[in-house]
Parts: structure tokens; sequence; C-alpha cells
């Protein structure tokens, strides 16, 4: 089975069968773009099941970093070139999402790279770094304690459990909307009946209460759906994402 946990480097990719499972834009998008030779065709070897769930990004800073808001932060990198720095799990979704800042704001900020997404939320703790983007999944209960501040979300909208901060929308990045996602995938030439099947499963699962009650404490959202809904969301999520990991320049290591 193939199982790409979303937030972990893309490098998991390379090990990837073509026989179905969780996937997310790692697997779909940022493997294929960072690797040569990735053992599969992120769009011929699958059939779309169902997309499941999808967790907001948030930008966020330690308590060192010299910005309270999104544009202080634009306004001091644009006016001190490489004094900021992201931390960044290497080839991850969140390095992506970092690329992409910098060129939307044209700014000059360091990129540090790190093998998790742990050790980025420890250094920023400490202070050894200043900025960094993680899913409400992984920041929020730093956020709650005050560990870490939160300076935007990357959603259209505010988000409830965060109604102080502004989307980075609203702070004067255009269009930056990204969430973590996760789906299913089946082999391609998977009969219909069984894809829908899955399908009608998944969903029940996701609206029952229990998922529903765990979603909310991340910030998170159930996404239930047709098969023909996650293949149109795949069709606009994967350009997203492959421009981001080649405006990256990533090395997978």
């Amino acid at each position: 089975m193939l199982v790409s946990v979303w937030g972990s480097p893309p490098i998991k990719a390379r090990v990837c069968s073509t026989t179905g499972g969780a996937n997310s834009a790692a697997t779909l998008a940022i493997g294929p773009a960072l690797f040569k030779n990735i053992g599969y065709d992120p769009i011929a070897s699958f059939t779309p099941v169902a997309l499941m769930s999808s967790v907001p990004y948030v930008m966020v800073a330690g308590p060192k970093a010299p910005a309270k808001t999104v544009k202080d932060l634009i306004a001091y990198a644009q006016a001190n070139p490489g004094k900021l720095n992201f931390g960044v799990p290497n080839g991850a979704p969140p390095h992506m999402l970092t690329a992409w800042f910098k060129d939307a704001t044209k700014t000059d900020i360091v990129v540090v790279p790190y093998k998790g997404a742990s050790t980025v939320i420890t250094d920023l703790i400490g202070g050894q770094i200043d900025l960094g983007f993680e899913t409400t999944s992984v920041t929020f209960s730093h956020l709650h304690e005050g560990s870490i501040r939160p300076l935007g979300v990357a959603t259209p909208q505010r988000l409830p459990e965060l109604p102080d901060v502004p989307t980075l929308i609203e702070s004067g990045v255009p269009d930056f909307v990204a969430t973590s996602w996760t789906g299913i995938l089946a082999p391609a030439g998977t009969p219909a009946e069984i894809v829908t099947r899955l399908n009608a499963e998944i969903n029940a699962g996701l609206r029952s209460p229990e998922m529903q009650a765990r979603f909310r404490q991340l910030a998170a959202e159930a996404k239930p759906g047709t098969p023909q809904d996650f293949a149109a969301f795949i069709a606009v999520e994967r350009p997203k994402w492959t421009a981001m990991a080649q405006l990256s320049g990533a090395k997978p290591e």
C-alpha cells in the first residue's frame, strides 16, 4: 500500500508503489517535481476515490522575531534583506510555501532546512529561528501556550478557532491559500463499482460525529465528496504545488 504522510519530506515518495492508498500533494506533485525517476505517473497510475481532510497552514513566529504582523514582517524583510530566516522541513510542503511567500512578497529571507517539523517548532520556541509555516495540527498546542505567535493563516477566510489572526490575503499576499490535504487513490483501472463503494464508506466515516469532533480540535475540515470532486481538486492542486516545488529549488537529501 502506498502511504504518504502529509508534512513528511517527499523523498518518501520514491518508495511508493502504484497500489493506491492515502495520498497528498507530496506524492502527486512535490515528489514528481523533485525526482526525475519517481517510479509512477501521478495521474495515469491512480484513480481518485475520495478526498478525506484539509488542514490549514499558519505562518508562525518565534518569540524573538521582530514583526508582530505579516505586513510588518514584509516591511522589515524588504528593509533588511537576509536578516530573517524561515525554518523548513527540507523538501516538504512548508518549504514550498516559504518559496511562494518569498517570491510573492519580493523578500530575501534565509531558508534553514531541517529534517522534520518537530525540530523546526523546537527551534522556533527557543528563538534559534524566526519564522515557519506549519499546519494547525502541528502548531495548535503551542499557539495556545503562547510559545510561538501566529502571524497569518493561509485560508480564504479567518479561522473560527483563531479569529484574531488575519489571513495572508488580508495581510497583502494575494491568493495565498494552501492546505495540507489527504485523500485516497486506487490503482488505475479499479472497477467503478469498487471506487463508488469505497467512496461511500469513507464519506460515512468522515460524516460521523466522532470524526467531525476530532477534526474541529485541530481546526481541520473533513471533506466528504465524490470521486469526481476529488479528481477536480487534484487538477487544481497538482500544478500549484508543482510550481512551488520548482520555485523552491529544494534538493532532496
